[in-house]
């Protein structure tokens, strides 16, 4: 079996994706640890079109779920009879595809050491590298891309995700109601009049996608 990499005499921790929903599977062992990985997070924002401006402001619209990437290789060279494919790579794909009972890929947890990332498999592209002399896989790299997943609830109980307490900039888009805009930024619908005694807006179903709107600032919120 392969080992992890002895460093000064002790062992680096052991890699290994987690299957954190649905419950009660065997952790995937990786046993080589990868030698780098990258994690990438992104925003969306909405330029604000003024005319005349070089540089138009812009607002910010949502974040973007981070992703792991990570090459990984997997070996049974010392074992010649078992085919990679069997012990590591088919493991992985199963991972891709849709559980039963989930209705939806399953929820896994890259761990290394102290190190903890959740989320989904959202990509894996496997080159294999070593055959036996009858065909058998041996080894393979595994280009791997998990996606961050957090549940709906634990984003809205996170005290980071709102900010009712600083005034803002609001562009209006298709369909959105001064309703559904105080649930989208106070996430209570019932706000809506201070947004409208604050813009100055007499028909709070009239208002046109492209507005520039103030959202003010709560002042129970801080209170």
């Amino acid at each position: 079996m392969s080992r992890p990499i002895d460093f000064m005499g002790r062992e680096f921790a052991e890699a290994e994706l987690r299957i954190v929903e649905p419950p009660g599977q065997k952790p995937v062992r990786l046993h080589f640890n990868p030698a780098e990985y990258k994690r990438k997070k992104e925003n969306t924002f909405a330029e604000i079109p003024i005319p005349g401006l070089e540089t138009p402001p812009i607002q910010y619209v949502r974040g973007g779920s981070e992703v792991l990437s990570m090459d990984l290789l997997v070996d049974t060279s010392d074992d010649p009879k078992t085919s990679v494919y069997d012990k590591y790579v088919k493991k992985l794909e199963r991972l891709m595809k849709k559980d039963g009972r989930l209705h939806a890929p399953p929820i896994v947890e890259f761990v290394w050491g102290k190190q903890r990332f959740r989320g989904v498999l959202h990509s894996l592209e496997t080159t294999y590298v070593l055959f036996h002399t009858d065909g058998t896989p041996l080894r393979a790299k595994l280009s791997v891309q998990i996606k961050e997943h957090r549940k709906l609830k634990d984003q809205l109980n996170d005290p980071h995700e709102s900010s009712p307490d600083v005034e803002k900039r609001y562009v209006v888009r298709a369909g959105e109601t001064l309703s559904s805009i105080s649930a989208a930024v106070f996430r209570d619908p019932a706000h809506w009049r201070e947004i409208a005694v604050a813009n100055a807006i007499s028909d709070p179903r009239a208002v046109a996608p492209g507005t520039v709107l103030t959202i003010p600032r709560l002042e129970e919120a801080i209170a």
